[in-house]
This record gives C-alpha cells, structure tokens and sequence, in this order.
C-alpha cells in the first residue's frame, strides 16, 4: 500500500521505565467520506494550539506522503521532553472512498435503508439496549429517521398546499394542482439538502446504515479493506524497529481498530510477545452500535479476543458530555459474552473528563454541539489532564504506563 519507512536498526526496549524514542502509531478514522483532509488538517492546527497553550517547542512534522492507492497518508513527529525524544510515524489508514460510495445513494434510497435498519434494530431489540446503554448516542441514531419522517411530511404538505392554492382557490384541475405543489416540494427539498449536509444528516444516515449491515456481515467491501489494513500494517512493523506500535481508533474508527487488532494477532503469533509492546487507544468508540446487535458474531469474537490477550494493552476513553459514544460502557458486563471476570484483562476503561480539560467559556459554547464535542477526542487540551491526546500518542511514556500511572504532564513537559 505505502512505501515502507525506514528506521536506523537499533535494540528493542520493553523496560516500561525506559521512555519510547520510536513508535509507529496506526491512526482508524471513524464513517468520515472526508478523511483525507479533515484529519491532517485537524492534526496540524491542533498540535500547534496545543504548543501555543502549554508553552512548549511544536514537534517536527514532516509533510504528508500519501500511497499510491490512496489508502494511507503519513507523516513523521519528532517530539521531545525531559525523558527522551521521541519519533512518531504517524500512519492514517483510510476507508473513507466506501463511506463516499454509500453516500453516492439517492436520498430516497439511503432514507428506506435507513427506515428498514432501524425498524429492523427496534424488533430485535437493539434499539431499546442502545437506549439503555446511551440515550444520547440512540437519539442520534434516531435523528435522521425522524428528520426523513419531517421532511417527508413537509414535501406532502407543499401537494396539500398547491391542491388548495392552485385547485380550490384558482379551479385548476386536480392532478395540476398537486403536480405544482410537489415541485414546490422537490424545490424546496433540493435547495434544503446543503443546509443538512451541514447539519450531517446524510452522514449519520449512512453511518447507521453501514453500521447495521456491518452487524449482520453484508460488508464485504469493509471486511477486505480490514484484511488490507492488517497486511499494511504488519509490513510496516516487520520493516521497522520501534518500541511501541500503537492502534488509535476514534467513533467508528473504535470499532475498525479493534476489529484490525483482532486480525493482527491472529496474523502474527510474535506479535506483543516480543519485540515492541502492542497498544491500542479508542475514543469515543461507537463499537457497541454493533456489538449490541445479535447478529453480530464476528464483531463480538473480536472483542472476547482482546479482553483476554496478555499480547496488548487497550484502553477505551469515553466521555459523557459526546452525544455519540457510550459512557460507561463496560463489554464485560454490557455485551452477551461467556467470560469470567477473572480471565479478563482489557479495556482499561478511562472517563476523558472534558469539563476538566476544556476552558469554561469554551466549554459552555460546544456542550450542545454533539460533532464539536465528539471531536475534541482530537483536540488540544485548555488545561493539563490524564486524557492528552498528544501526549498519550506522542510522548514519551507507553501507553500503558501514562493512563494507569495517572500521569497528566503535557507532551514535552517530562
């Protein structure tokens, strides 16, 4: 997929008290048709806030490369505090083109899936557990089935309006009447669908719709993509010499990156058994929009795999100000699995504590702003925090050793 990326040969550490000077760090977008832009960009602005706000030197990042398929983008961090300096290869694995190839559908289309899937979701009972483990995230899901609902009543209103402008009040015949206020209609809908773009209908639309098809295995073209990922990145790894290597999945990207970690230890027995520790960040997850789902076999082996693998440490953040994750959410005790509790070793489950890091007037002015806040996952902190979203992914602590250690230094403050 990309052309490997060299590193000087060197002797692995696994000592957790020895600070990370090289990792490859494997970045899962969430449902995003937009991926390739959006997350450099958000990278690049972010970081540099961040350097402003904390006061320190901004990290060497090196322009983008992205692959001749189109499917990876990279680039290279060079950060340093007072442990070490350390060098990130940053490496965005992409999938958006399947995500603009369901937003291709007619939005007639893409409204009956989305009407079909959650009907489907409400009689098996899926909805009602989405409910129960957040109502805020099955609002969400539920917004553009209403919003079709709406604007389905609107177009019928528009006929209803023209049959008595047009039929009553001027004598046109009927089937006029009605044609012209359907028109009015389609007019009023075509000149509509920017502003709900904005408002990311179509996008949550499709997003829920993958997400159900995903469930019940009728997701080949994202299944093979999961294979490509595995066999990138394991060709990265087999190429390089690091100390930690490191999967970061946000929204739906949280569910990608524990499905890829599922495959990469079954693909690679050594892997987390010797040479760089193996860890695995989500936040924001939306994995239990599927697992939740009963026919959601797959998804849920996954999840048993690495809630009892010695070979990785996975930490799950998540926050009860997003609209669209699920706080609290535990899938020892959340999902229909047959596991003791004492075989059981990840996630180590961490609360981001927005109301903390995020400045008090910002945080007032983005509290109702579902997408801002579910995207401040990736953003710079206002004020020191356990959750650092550069510092865990840039630093020079592993992963592991930061979030149980409680650390809350900012990168490049030691």
């Amino acid at each position: 997929m990309s052309k490997p990326i060299a590193f000087t040969p060197r002797q692995v550490s696994r000592d957790p008290s020895q600070p990370v000077e090289r990792r490859i760090l494997f970045y899962l977008p969430g449902y995003d048709p937009d991926a390739e832009r959006r997350y450099r960009t958000l990278f690049v602005r972010e970081i540099r806030r961040y350097a402003r706000g904390f006061g320190i030197a901004l990290p060497t990042i090196s322009r983008p490369i992205t692959s001749d398929d189109g499917r990876t983008q990279h680039w290279t961090i060079q950060s340093q505090d007072s442990r070490a300096s350390t060098r990130t290869v940053y490496d965005v694995l992409l999938w958006s083109d399947l995500a603009r190839r369901d937003m291709k559908r007619s939005y007639i289309l893409g409204a009956c899936l989305n009407a079909w899937a959650l009907l489907h979701a409400a009689a098996s009972g899926t909805l009602v557990r989405l409910y129960r483990a957040s109502w805020k995230c099955a609002n969400v899901i539920v917004y553009p089935f209403v919003m079709s609902l709406l604007l389905l009543a609107a177009f019928f209103l528009a006929g209803l309006l023209g049959h008595g402008l047009l039929g009553i009040g001027l004598g046109l015949p009927t089937w006029i009447a009605l044609s012209a206020g359907c028109a009015v209609g389609f007019y009023a809908l075509k000149k509509t669908a920017p502003r709900l773009d904005r408002a990311f209908l179509w996008q949550l639309m499709h997003d829920w719709i993958f997400h159900w098809q995903h469930a019940g295995g009728r997701r080949r073209d994202y299944e093979a993509r999961l294979d490509e990922f595995a066999d990138h990145v394991l060709a990265r790894i087999r190429q390089a010499e690091c100390d930690e290597i490191l999967l970061v999945g946000h929204s739906t990207g949280g569910l990608t990156a524990v499905e890829l970690a599922a495959r990469l230890l079954a693909k690679d027995p050594g892997l987390g058994r010797e040479g760089p520790v193996f860890s695995l960040l989500t936040l924001g997850s939306s994995l239990p929009i599927v697992a939740l789902q009963p026919s959601a076999h797959a998804t849920r082996a996954a999840v048993e795999q690495l809630m009892t693998s010695q070979r990785l440490v996975w930490v799950d953040y998540q926050a009860p100000q997003d609209w669209m994750n699920f706080p609290g959410f535990n899938p020892g005790q959340d999902l229909p699995l047959d596991l003791p509790v004492a075989d059981t070793v990840n996630p180590i489950i961490r609360s981001a504590r927005f109301s903390e890091i995020i400045d008090a007037q910002t945080y007032r002015q983005i509290r109702m702003r579902p997408f801002r806040m579910h995207f401040q996952f990736l953003m710079a902190n206002d004020h020191a925090g356990v959750f650092d979203i550069f510092a865990l992914s840039l630093g020079s602590r592993y992963l592991r050793e930061r979030v149980l250690g409680e650390v809350s230094t900012p990168l490049g403050s030691g």
